[in-house]
């Protein structure tokens, strides 16, 4: 049985979608995982990291994302192009020849479209879990797949990310250790805990993974300090990713050999591999 892992931060910019794309490929090339990526991001940024810009059109052309499940939610019109889970889900994805066991379900820029009317379904019958469980039905046939499935939520708590939170067992806040990034951490633990007590679905905050730091800045190893100090914060994780142009470049769709010649092996690979290895920890001991 598959654990899935939702990736959400309030403020963009965070690294939110390169730390999940990363955590695939680690868990994949260095532990020997089977992982699903799901993006619900409508920026699709994921999704363009890990298949190309091309693909990815092709496909939203195609009506092969996810806009077409979430879409078909709300209009039940049979005239209209249904979602087929075989021909959505991407097998093989990664710009990185060394990552075999990788698997996508694509983004589209409609989700913004598509959630607007989600909400408007959702207030009209404000009692009911249909609109938040639409993910979790369709990705119950293939979860047996995997070993993992990790979710890429958008910046926000709107319908599409509680659809994310549905699905998952437990959740990351990727941050950068400053006052901007972390101010919104408590909205996300009440927001989340709310949803998980009005669902009565169990998802567990599995800690915070630190994100562009930057060693010689005061600024963020006191924010550090302070979020290990903070008790309502489950769990920070040891290893802190660093700021890094290469870490920053691996978002653009090129050809590698090896994770380290797309990441960097100045720390860079050591970095995320250790997140990876703690995320796997953390997830067998938290859900």
């Amino acid at each position: 049985m598959a654990r899935a892992i939702a990736t959400i931060n309030l403020k963009g910019g965070v690294g939110k979608s390169t730390t999940t794309v990363a955590l695939a490929e680690f868990m994949a090339a260095e532990f020997g995982q089977r992982v699903l990526v799901i993006d619900l991001d409508p920026q699709t940024n994921l999704t363009t990291m890990m298949i190309g810009e091309r693909r990815w059109q092709e496909l939203n052309d195609e009506g092969l994302t996810l806009a077409t499940l979430f879409r078909n939610a709300v209009d039940r019109d049979p005239a209209l192009p249904q979602f087929d889970m075989s021909k959505t889900v991407q097998r093989g994805v990664s710009s990185v020849k060394a990552v075999h066991s990788v698997d996508l379900l694509p983004s589209s820029l409609d989700l913004m479209e598509v959630q607007e009317a989600l909400s408007y379904v959702q207030f009209n019958d404000p009692y009911s879990n249909a609109p938040v469980e639409i993910l979790r039905n369709a990705v119950a046939e293939i979860a047996d797949f995997y070993d993992y499935i990790l979710i890429d939520c958008p910046p926000n708590l709107g319908i599409i990310t509680l659809n994310g939170l549905m699905l998952a067992d437990g959740y990351i806040i990727p941050t950068i250790p400053d006052v901007l990034s972390t101010y919104g951490i408590p909205q996300i633990q009440q927001r989340v805990q709310k949803f998980a007590t009005r669902t009565g679905h169990r998802i567990k905050e599995i800690g915070l993974v630190v994100t562009k730091y930057r060693s010689n800045s005061t600024l963020h190893r006191a924010t550090i300090e302070r979020l290990q100090r903070d008790e309502t914060i489950a769990n920070v994780m040891p290893c802190w990713v660093p700021e890094s142009n290469q870490i920053a470049a691996s978002a653009e769709f090129v050809g590698y050999g090896t994770l380290k010649m797309k990441y960097g092996g100045q720390g860079q690979f050591d970095a995320l591999r250790m997140v990876a290895e703690d995320v796997l920890m953390n997830s067998k001991v938290y859900l």
